[in-house]
């Protein structure tokens, strides 16, 4: 048995081999993970981030970013306070958000790491396809959730696993650089841990708020 990731149990077992990977899955909490020796070196990473083309300009961006950005959008107070966590080469959903008014901090490690960013209380915070890179969710969330003012809400997009049994085959776990896997019942633990209240939109989106006590 190994530590999970997300949770900390004890409770992540070796779970399949595929494309020269080799996955574990936790019975505490439904994560499935790439095991940590086989990740990509930074530099690795960072040259597959860099192909990306994401464009504020671009509407089949947006309109791929609005599954997160209007389900949320609906819920915040004018004037809102927002962090885009892993906003990528060409952040986009802070624009979204800042053009209904909103102010929105952005970070990502590689192309705006400003870490004064955590300095912050945020009425939301958005993760967009940024989910399943992170090697240390537990930390992740941990410090995202702590920037999180009550009340306030966590946005995050990344494609939810469809079933162990069709997860060796899935296409969303073929690219090298996605390397944690999130399943619905992944979300209601988080839910749980974090005393939040989960609301998931279609398969990649998922909203949890903050309890006010």
């Amino acid at each position: 048995m190994n530590n999970c990731i997300l949770c900390l149990s004890k409770k992540a077992e070796d779970f399949c081999e595929a494309d020269g990977y080799d996955y574990l899955h936790c019975t505490n909490c439904d994560l499935i993970f790439v095991k940590p020796g086989q990740r990509l070196d930074p530099d690795e990473e960072k040259s597959r981030y860099d192909l990306h083309e994401n464009d504020p300009a671009d509407e089949r961006y947006r309109n791929f970013l609005s599954q997160l950005y209007k389900p949320l959008s609906e819920k915040l107070s004018p004037n809102s306070l927002g962090l885009d966590f892993g906003s990528g080469p060409g952040p986009t959903l802070s624009v979204m958000f800042e053009e209904d008014g909103h102010r929105v901090n952005i970070y990502d490690p590689f192309y705006a790491p400003d870490q004064s960013v955590f300095d912050h209380q945020y009425d939301f915070i958005t993760t967009t396809e940024t989910a399943e890179h992170l090697f240390n969710p537990r930390k992740e969330f941990d410090l995202l959730w702590s920037c999180l003012k009550a009340g306030g809400f966590l946005g995050i997009m990344t494609k939810i696993v469809p079933s162990l049994d069709e997860f060796p085959d899935w296409h969303y776990r073929k690219d090298d650089t996605h390397v944690t896997f999130y399943s619905e019942r992944t979300f209601q633990w988080m839910a749980e841990y974090y005393g939040s209240t989960l609301e998931i939109f279609g398969e990649r989106t998922v909203i949890l708020e903050k309890h006010s006590n």
